[in-house]
């Protein structure tokens, strides 16, 4: 079960590493929702403490990416090249999070940056869950994607399967393979990746025809924005699942959902339906999925943060 596999895998990440796993993310620049990575961990760059005392949140890539500085406040509709509803809602959450403050003058908001915005970012390495390679499905094409748009600092495939020669002839070079239990967390590299150019442009496969397959060069500006992006969903979600209101639902130590009935983790979007016949409908149980993170990582639940706050602020819309 390729949904067990992956918790498995950001859970032994957790254990054994300091990255921060995420899950399902969009890792694609031009087309973003074209290519979903099963697996991204974050390697924390040098201002990484610096990162964690702001927010445990997201902070919004727009916001980073927007005229507000860290110096004088400017009116927030002057910050943002987008609609103003869009500039209106980074705006609010940037200041719920922390990252921006906000003063008014003359009725009018103004924003700040609260801090500058740190370098915490090390590598990005994502990883591509396929626990039988028997049934490889689009494996060698999204493989393919990834290391020729080199949003990723390094690539690799993780199995549970054995690995022959034949399947490491049919993944591209530059892509490392782990063979990995679930059941026991052994992980063994049977080959290492190759470093990939995050800093220079990338080709992006945006179609893929029977004859052809149409690309877009996508700069290294435009990366390292995505790879912000990346980076910023990863800090702010991790990759605990909720859990549905079941009885029959123990959450694992590490908080995994562990069903009692099927005796085994499940996935609860597409196993804990109404049509299930396990199903005991009572109040979710209890699992404090924060704790849990900040007790396995390096991410920090509940910051003090470092934005000021603005006496009688909250009287103004």
């Amino acid at each position: 079960m390729e949904f067990a596999f992956e918790l498995a895998i950001c859970s032994h990440l957790e254990e054994t590493t300091d990255w921060l796993p995420g899950r399902q993310l969009g890792a694609a620049v031009e087309t973003p929702g074209r290519r979903i990575v099963d697996v991204c961990a974050v390697e924390p760059g040098p201002e990484f403490e610096s990162r964690a005392a702001i927010t445990e949140r997201t902070i919004p890539p727009r916001a980073v990416e927007s005229e507000v500085g860290p110096g004088e406040a400017v009116y927030w509709k002057d910050a943002f090249d987008c609609h103003p509803d869009v500039a209106r809602r980074v705006t609010d959450r940037a200041v719920d999070a922390g990252f921006f403050e906000a003063e008014r003058r003359r009725g009018r908001r103004y924003v700040r940056q609260a801090t500058r915005y740190p370098d915490w970012i090390g590598r990005l390495v994502g990883i591509e869950n396929k626990p039988d390679l028997g049934s490889p499905g689009d494996l060698q094409r999204q493989l393919r994607i990834d290391v020729s748009l080199g949003l990723f600092d390094a690539v690799v495939l993780a199995t549970e399967s054995y690995v022959t020669g034949a399947h490491l002839n049919r993944i591209p070079e530059a892509v490392g393979v782990w063979r990995f239990d679930p059941e026991t967390g052994e992980r063994t590299v049977v080959r290492d990746p190759t470093p990939l150019s995050v800093a220079s442009a990338g080709v992006e496969p945006v179609d893929f025809r029977s004859l052809r397959t149409d690309v877009t060069i996508v700069s290294a500006a435009a990366k390292a924005r995505a790879r912000r992006r990346l980076a910023e969903r990863v800090y702010g979600s991790g990759w605990r699942p909720a859990l549905p209101d079941c009885a029959r639902l123990h959450p694992t130590g590490d908080g995994r959902p562990y069903c009692s009935a099927l005796d085994r983790v499940v996935d609860p979007g597409s196993d804990c339906g109404a049509d299930c016949p396990h199903r005991d409908p009572t109040p979710a149980p209890e699992i404090d999925r924060d704790g849990i993170r900040a007790a396995r990582t390096p991410w920090v639940a509940d910051p003090d943060g470092v934005a000021r706050r603005q006496a009688g602020l909250d009287r103004f819309p």
